[in-house]
């Protein structure tokens, strides 16, 4: 079988994808799109309402410290610059919906996806171009999604733990899903002794189960990422399981759990 975006790929990474951490190869950051020149294009064309933009206090580990911004009437040459020599953090979210050039190559990734995970159909995708200054910090959180992390430029430390509830308590997932606070949840330095840390570079791709919480800071470099999130049945099915839970825990009093592992 042949690839054309995953590279390197086998078995055992197609036994592991979305149920266990996983690192894999790509060739994406080959591709033109993710010069500097295919950027500037890109932020220039993106509908700049759309734009999330945020800085934070990369010292610290709360994140409290994350404030948003705008970059309303700034030419895409401009924030480039920007985020090159400050501490900004730019998410194009839903860039296959709003980019052509990158909704034809959502389409490539997610059918090679498909075909070399056997059984796996993908739903409700959303590729995000992601594009953060050197030593930004992105805070422990989880998606409620499924998402894999492909990495285009620069160097991110990339911290991936074990969905486990002595790492993210039903109640703090079920506030998330119900929508109650934000993605980020509570986060303590222990909580690295469980993490696998890989140092996510150009040409690798990451992925890792649903509701599996993370955290990354960059190196000194410029990063430019693909984040893309994406459901599957089953997916769904546990989205709505822990939304269910988080019913049940706050009207009923009951203690359910979305963990099956003990």
């Amino acid at each position: 079988m042949s690839l054309s975006i995953l590279t390197d790929w086998s078995e055992d990474e197609a036994q592991a994808f979305t149920k266990e951490p996983l690192v894999a190869q790509h060739n994406l950051h080959k591709n033109d799109l993710f010069s500097d020149d295919g950027l500037i294009d890109f932020i220039d064309r993106y509908p700049r309402e759309h734009l999330n933009l945020y800085t934070m206090d990369n010292t610290s580990t709360d994140q409290r410290t994350f404030r948003t911004g705008i970059a309303d009437g700034i030419s895409g040459r401009d924030i480039l610059d920007a985020v090159q020599r400050g501490l900004i953090w730019l998410n194009f979210r839903r860039a296959n919906h709003y980019v052509p050039e990158y909704g034809d190559l959502t389409k490539k990734m997610f059918i090679d996806l498909e075909r070399n995970v056997p059984g796996l159909k993908t739903l409700k995708q959303d590729n995000a171009l992601l594009i953060s200054s050197p030593n930004v910090r992105v805070f422990y959180h989880f998606d409620v999604p499924l998402v894999t992390l492909w990495q285009l430029r620069g160097v991110k430390k990339v911290w991936m733990y074990p969905r486990k509830e002595d790492l993210l308590s039903n109640v703090d997932l079920e506030a998330v899903v119900l929508k109650e606070t934000e993605e980020e949840v509570p986060y303590w330095v222990y909580f690295d002794q469980q993490a696998q840390l890989t140092e996510f570079k150009p040409g690798m791709m990451l992925s890792w189960p649903q509701f599996g919480p993370h955290r990354i800071d960059n190196t000194d470099t410029l990063n430019v990422s693909l984040s893309c999130e994406y459901q599957t049945p089953m997916s769904i099915i546990t989205a709505n399981a822990a939304y269910t839970n988080g019913v049940l825990r706050r009207n009923f009093g009951l203690d359910p759990s979305i963990y099956n592992d003990g």
